[in-house]
């Protein structure tokens, strides 16, 4: 037998074992082609959302309150009694000396007034201390100084002096000045030697005190 018969001879009966193993290759291959083509589902999308559970609310009845105590008012202490002060009234006051044209100080008309009432404490003693009054003049001359009146000098001295129980001044002082040494030398001069007054009483006794004497350097007077 010639090799062109076995040839023909040969694909005349193909391998069955060949075809069947190509055959479960290919559908093994499409097996794995259609399960990889499928889509992917999430595992979420079957999961069911479970509701919580309901609490129950429970209501608690607020405790008693009791009602507060009654206040009690007390009656306020009343304040010791304080012993009543009288004040006396006070005298009243003698009218200033106003200077008259000659540059003296005028007297005045009224008398000297009674510091406390002699019907109010009748076995009162006298003060020893000099007391505050305005007292009437019994002799009040007024001399201008020569020198004031060369340099034209003018202004009025108010003096503070104490008078003794007869009247007569013992002490001057200047209380407030005319702007002149020489003038208010001259008027605490003046008032220590020659002046007079009618002194203070109390309880009808004459005392010493102190009175605030104005005495004007007036050269219109002049």
């Amino acid at each position: 037998m010639s090799s062109a018969s076995l040839a023909v001879a040969q694909h005349a009966h193909p391998d069955t074992t060949r075809i069947v193993a190509i055959s479960a290759a290919i559908a093994l291959n499409l097996a794995v082609i259609v399960i990889a083509s499928r889509p992917i589902t999430s595992a979420w999308h079957f999961t069911v959302e479970r509701p919580s559970p309901v609490q129950w609310l429970c209501l608690i009845e607020p405790p008693a309150v009791s009602p507060p105590p009654p206040i009690v008012l007390k009656p306020l202490p009343r304040p010791p009694n304080l012993p009543r002060i009288r004040l006396r009234p006070a005298p009243p006051a003698a009218p200033p000396a106003v200077p008259i044209t000659t540059g003296r100080i005028a007297m005045p008309t009224h008398s000297t007034p009674t510091l406390v009432p002699a019907e109010a404490m009748p076995h009162a003693a006298a003060p020893s201390a000099p007391v505050e009054a305005s007292l009437a003049y019994r002799s009040a001359p007024l001399r201008f100084p020569s020198e004031a009146l060369r340099q034209r000098m003018h202004g009025t001295v108010l003096l503070r002096v104490l008078v003794d129980a007869g009247g007569k001044p013992i002490e001057a002082v200047v209380e407030r000045s005319s702007g002149y040494p020489l003038l208010d030398h001259s008027a605490r001069e003046q008032v220590l030697t020659s002046w007079r007054f009618q002194p203070a009483q109390v309880h009808g006794q004459p005392v010493r005190a102190w009175a605030r004497v104005p005495i004007g350097f007036d050269l219109r007077a002049q």
